[in-house]
């Protein structure tokens, strides 16, 4: 089998990856990105909302437009994309064992070895385990927000949210636009997981937000027909008596988000658990570059942020790339370097972004304990 050789290769083209691709793209760097999807941009073409924060980060910009400017400037810059290819080896030599195709017999695997490589392969959706999480019309929160942002289908007629985080608050009250009947919202903590805006919207639509609850069950023939939630004590434990029971069609569950690291381990990344970031997560310097050298992480597979903190990271690792390739001066990519660190602290102030700010200074910290390198 012949092998392909390319100057970087981005594996994953959501944001992250693909702010990685144009940023090194703009310095001249030859860049291959890898996407799994039918239309690459990841996550933010399923974001329908606008954007909060600052104009830097596209404030009062839907994250679908976002998307679109990112692809047109990817394509503006020559960089290559491959869709409904998938990255499933990752090997020491920095050889990416690529599948492609969408029909399985017509299905074929690439070697493409590459100087440099940005894994950008996102996050999971974690699952909440309860009497009846198998019948059809359960889901994720992310797979409800496709089908209905993306796809144009509605997953459901009345549906019950399981977790009041942003993504739980926000895919709430989209499925509420697209015409879905939310019946309640639960969390199983004493308060809100996600900002207080998005729940406001939610909660002036009329949808109940049941904190200390949980699902107890979900029942039907076929499909999910109906469910049941309790309250829990200070333990966790159901609350006998605090039964009630709504009828829906389906179940949608944000209970958080757990990087896909297994490519990074296969290629030798050394990684750590951190809860604050979603759990295992490869270890990184502050030019997003990992243990293996030459191969940088960004985005969702790194600690699971939001769309902007994951551009910025891709930025960072694209600049990094173009510099070590030698397509960019040190003291220019310290300049651009010193500035996207500045945007992603102050993504990361406040009460919500502190903890990820302190757990992320703990990843280049053990990166720097690991190799002896300090920056």
């Amino acid at each position: 089998m012949s092998v392909i050789k390319k100057e970087l290769v981005v594996i994953g083209g959501g944001p992250s990856g693909m702010s990685a691709a144009i940023e090194a793209a703009k310095r001249g760097v030859k860049v291959l990105v890898v996407d799994a999807n039918e239309k690459a941009g990841g996550q933010l073409f399923k974001q329908i909302h606008k954007f909060f924060g600052s104009r830097a980060h596209g404030a009062g910009v839907r994250g679908i437009d976002i998307g679109k400017k990112l692809l047109k400037e990817a394509e503006d810059l020559h960089v290559e994309v491959w869709l409904n290819s998938v990255a499933i080896g990752l090997f020491d030599n920095k050889q990416i064992a690529v599948e492609t195709g969408t029909d399985e017999k017509n299905k074929t695997v690439r070697i493409v070895e590459a100087e440099k490589i940005v894994i950008a392969c996102g996050a999971s959706e974690n699952v909440v385990r309860f009497k009846g999480w198998t019948l059809p019309g359960v889901m994720g929160a992310g797979a409800a927000q496709t089908m209905v942002n993306v796809n144009r289908v509605l997953p459901g007629k009345r549906i019950l949210m399981i977790g009041s985080g942003n993504v739980g608050l926000i895919v709430s009250y989209q499925l509420m636009q697209a015409g879905a009947d939310v019946v309640a919202l639960v969390e199983a903590a004493p308060k809100i997981g996600g900002y207080a805006v998005h729940a406001a919207k939610i909660a002036r639509a009329g949808v109940p937000i049941y904190t200390r609850h949980t699902v107890l069950e979900a029942r039907g023939e076929g499909r999910v027909k109906e469910a049941t939630i309790c309250e829990v004590d200070n333990k966790w434990q159901p609350v006998p008596g605090s039964e009630k029971t709504f009828e829906v069609d389906a179940i949608a569950i944000a209970a958080g988000l757990k990087p896909l690291v297994e490519l990074a381990a296969m290629g030798g990344c050394k990684t750590k658990f951190d809860p604050i970031l979603g759990g295992w997560a490869p270890i990184h310097d502050r030019n997003m570059e990992s243990t293996c050298r030459g191969i940088y992480v960004v985005g969702d597979l790194t600690g699971v942020e939001e769309a902007n903190t994951a551009l910025e990271e891709g930025r960072l690792a694209g600049v990094a790339v173009a510099e070590s390739i030698g397509k960019l001066a040190p003291e220019e990519a310290a300049k651009l370097k010193s500035e996207t660190w500045e945007r992603l602290n102050g993504l990361r102030s406040g009460p919500h972004g502190e903890a990820r700010m302190k757990a992320k200074e703990r990843q280049i910290e053990t990166f720097q304990e690991l190799t002896g390198v300090s920056q």
